[in-house]
């Protein structure tokens, strides 16, 4: 993902030109192709990025211009007078040319795009798409030779977006948000492979694994998938599959002395998938084993205790659309605090999670719907369908990568879940997580202020919880030092005795601060790296808490409507930057803030 691997045989190359301008705009299209549900080849073999030159023209502007993609076209309109009308989002034709090298089935695959796409090649549209972080492919038989590839993609009204259960998290960006690619699709495809690692006494490994074949051919015949794990042979059995048919095929390796994956040993192999002649899939994975039981969370047997801050995918000038050095320095950041984990509220960029992977960093991973799931997608059989269909595709698409630590199925739920079905909801995708993915617990975030006395029905098949806290700021803000102390150890105890058995994290924490506000009043940079270290040291004294992830790693960019929240009633005095988020230890362009260096040393105390 992040890097280029080498080009497989399926595909020679693709050369890439400016066309002129799109010259037609307006609405959809009246009918669209039914759009074949996207396999997920985050490794496949013969990948190309059409990373650009691409011309994009946002409407009705008329201007174009050209860029490398991912590109947000809004992302430099966030704040000020042009935010209001950059966060309700507009309309943007791409463009560019593909050089097809020989005549063949094709499959262009897109990584993100917000937020309704259609997508078309030499005028005919193959395929269309609703909904950012979700991967997605148009697929054409293509001629030797050029041919104009278009998407149109369409982010207007994010309130619509949140009615139809697509809650943007934080501001709407639009546009091609993610990596582009295409590749030339053979007799048979490899896709949405899963490792499992299960370590047994002695020391040694037994490592399952799993991929889906795809039999392309208009004839039934016997498929015969290979493949090697670092240096080892993976032996499937043959399966025979009919003109278009699908099957799982399994095998499993025992390795005597396994180089195990672990934060701060982030030892990771080749897995190589190939259909002899056909097809494949081949990405670097880490082997390690997750286990929870009465509390706990164990990683290769040892305890795991998470120290971290969240990340939002936001950079200036370019939004969630991040380049190869947003990404690179958003993981620096991580390690300059002494991260062992991070958290995201939406599906990680893959090729960020490449570098998280690379770096040993664990994610307490987010999916699926984001804003109270359950509450809007339960409300209807369809939308339940599609909050379920966004937890798979979100786990099928990232189960591979080592850093990803659990699933979280909500942001901030409440008490035992809303009426109308949320409860049911979040049991169902539960039940669906753990089948897709046995070797990693799922979680719920919890509303620390809205727990219940006691776990209901939505937490039965959750294993772990993390939970906001926010004493000191929200509450009790000008309360003395004791007082919040005692505020954050009884509020532990409630979630101790609310959540029996449960890993329990702390997975929101923090303050805003920013040099507006004297440095030791609320908003101040004093205040919150003060604020921060009195949770720091109740959380790391608490033997059973499984860790702290401090909201949030860097300021970031929301709705130009937000002026801080509840906070506000309580210090109404406080200078606080309109739609920005600056409960950061990072500056929104990069400066480390007073509060990073004091979350590091208190890191480093804990290890």
């Amino acid at each position: 993902m992040g890097r280029r691997r080498a080009l497989g045989t399926a595909l020679v190359a693709v050369a890439l030109a400016t066309l002129g301008l799109v010259t037609h705009a307006g609405g959809m299209p009246r009918s669209a192709p039914v759009v074949r549900e996207p396999v997920v080849a985050t490794g496949a073999i013969g990948r190309v990025p059409l990373d650009g030159p691409w011309t994009v023209r946002v409407v009705p502007s008329g201007a174009g211009r050209t860029v490398r993609v991912p590109y947000s076209p809004n992302a430099a309109t966030v704040r000020g007078p042009a935010g209001k009308t950059s966060f309700e989002g507009a309309v943007a034709w791409y463009r560019t040319t593909l050089h097809v090298p020989a005549d063949g089935d094709y499959a262009i695959r897109f990584e993100s795009v917000n937020h309704r796409a259609a997508v078309s090649v030499d005028g005919r549209e193959l395929a269309r798409h609703t909904g950012a972080y979700l991967p997605f492919e148009a697929r054409a038989h293509l001629r030797r030779g050029d041919h104009a590839l278009v998407v149109r993609a369409d982010w207007r009204s994010p309130a619509a977006m949140k009615v139809t259960a697509w809650h943007r998290t934080w501001f709407n960006f639009g546009g091609i948000g993610r990596e582009v690619t295409i590749r030339r699709l053979g007799a048979s495809e490899v896709d949405a492979p899963s490792v499992v690692t299960r370590l047994l006494p002695g020391g040694a490994a037994l490592v399952d694994v799993t991929a889906r074949v795809t039999n392309r051919s208009r004839h039934a015949r016997v498929i015969r998938l290979d493949g090697r794990l670092g240096a080892r042979a993976l032996r499937f059995v043959p399966a025979r599959l009919g003109p278009g048919g699908a099957g799982w095929l399994r095998t499993q390796v025992r390795i005597a002395r396994p180089r195990l994956w672990a934060p701060g040993r982030p030892a990771l192999q080749t897995l190589g998938l190939t259909v002899p002649g056909e097809s494949g899939w081949r990405a670097r994975v880490g082997l390690r084993e997750l286990r929870w039981a009465g509390g706990r969370l164990l990683i290769n047997g040892r305890p795991l205790v998470l120290r971290g801050a969240s990340l939002q995918e936001d950079a200036p000038g370019h939004g969630d659309a991040l380049t190869a050095d947003d990404m690179d320095a958003a993981v620096g950041r991580l390690r300059a605090i002494g991260a062992n984990a991070t958290r995201s509220q939406h599906p990680l960029n893959p090729a960020l999670l490449e570098r998280l992977d690379a770096a040993g960093i664990l994610v307490w991973q987010g999916i699926g719907p984001v804003d109270a799931p359950g509450a809007w997608t339960a409300r209807t059989p369809a939308l339940r369908r599609q909050g379920l269909r966004r937890v798979r595709l979100n786990v099928v698409q990232a189960r591979t990568h080592a850093s990803v630590l659990t699933w979280n199925l909500a942001n901030e739920i409440a008490n035992n879940g809303h009426e109308g079905g949320q409860a049911s909801f979040v049991d169902s995708a539960a039940q669906l997580v753990h089948r897709l993915d046995p070797g990693r617990p799922v979680a719920l975030d919890v509303w620390g202020t809205h727990m219940p006395d006691a776990a209901g029905f939505m937490y039965r098949n959750v294993d772990a919880i993390g939970a906001t806290n926010y004493e000191g700021w929200y509450g009790h803000l000008r309360a003395r030092p004791a007082t919040i102390d005692a505020g954050i150890r009884a509020w532990l105890r409630r979630v101790r005795a609310a959540f029996p058995g449960r890993v329990l994290a702390v997975t929101e924490f923090g303050a805003e601060a920013n040099r507006l506000n004297p440095a030791d009043a609320p908003g101040g940079l004093r205040f919150q790296a003060r604020l921060l270290a009195r949770h720091i040291r109740v959380y790391r004294a608490t033997p059973w808490l499984s860790g702290m992830l401090a909201w949030n790693l860097q300021d970031f960019a929301l709705s130009p409507d937000f002026e801080g929240g509840s906070v506000r009633r309580l210090a109404p005095e406080i200078a606080l930057v309109r739609g920005m988020n600056q409960k950061g230890l990072f500056t929104y362009g990069g400066r480390a803030k007073p509060a990073a260096a004091v979350v590091r040393g208190l890191y480093a105390e804990a290890r």
